[in-house]
């Protein structure tokens, strides 16, 4: 199996991309994600890939963050899910965006990425709610992730899931308490006493 690729960029044609590894040109399917963020044609990219075997084809698709090929080998395993729409999911919002829509369980905002219909989104946010926690907390290929840490109010949210309080109700206790300044720590009081009083 192949699992990741060294080597210089030789063009992409979104979404597609080829890569050549000594000598040998690896032609990808990649994220419009991934593709935002690679160099020129002509340096060198290192990608970390999945390799799909399916009864009439072979197929590689390259990520530069794992964070985006976990969300796209976790997506694939729910009902009615492939790679198309896999990819068509990392191409319309970060891992981080994708990973707070399915814990607050947004159905109607996981609809607007193509592909998806109410009754697949439905499924998404009942099978990945657990499984998405990791990548709303660390996810590379978000601007938000890679320009900084998490903000407090994400701090605070991730650490009141901890707590047993379920997504969607975090959500609406630190947009209510939250004010600019306020550290984690304090965003987690006030939420917690607004759970108690509410």
């Amino acid at each position: 199996m192949i699992g990741r690729l060294r080597g210089v960029l030789i063009s992409k044609q979104p979404p597609w991309l080829l890569v050549e590894v000594g000598g040998v040109g690896y032609e990808l399917e990649a994220p419009m994600s991934t593709i935002y963020d690679l160099p020129a044609t002509g340096k060198e990219v290192t990608l970390l890939t999945h390799y799909a075997v399916k009864e009439d084809s072979v197929a590689l698709y390259g990520f530069l963050h794992e964070a985006e090929r976990a969300l796209f080998r976790n997506l694939q395993k729910v009902s009615g899910i492939g790679a198309k729409i896999s990819l068509a999911v990392l191409s319309g919002v970060s891992t981080q965006d994708f990973a707070r829509l399915v814990q607050a369980g947004d159905v109607v905002a996981l609809t607007k990425i193509p592909g998806i219909g109410k009754k697949t989104a439905e499924r998404i946010v009942v099978e990945l709610r657990d499984r998405v926690e990791g990548l709303g907390v660390s996810a590379p290929g978000s601007a938000a992730a890679s320009s900084a840490p998490l903000d407090p109010a994400g701090e605070a949210t991730v650490a009141l899931q901890q707590l047993g309080y379920k997504p969607a109700e975090v959500t609406r206790l630190v947009q209510k308490v939250a004010q600019p300044g306020d550290s984690a720590e304090t965003i987690i009081r006030k939420a917690l006493r607004a759970a108690l009083g509410s």
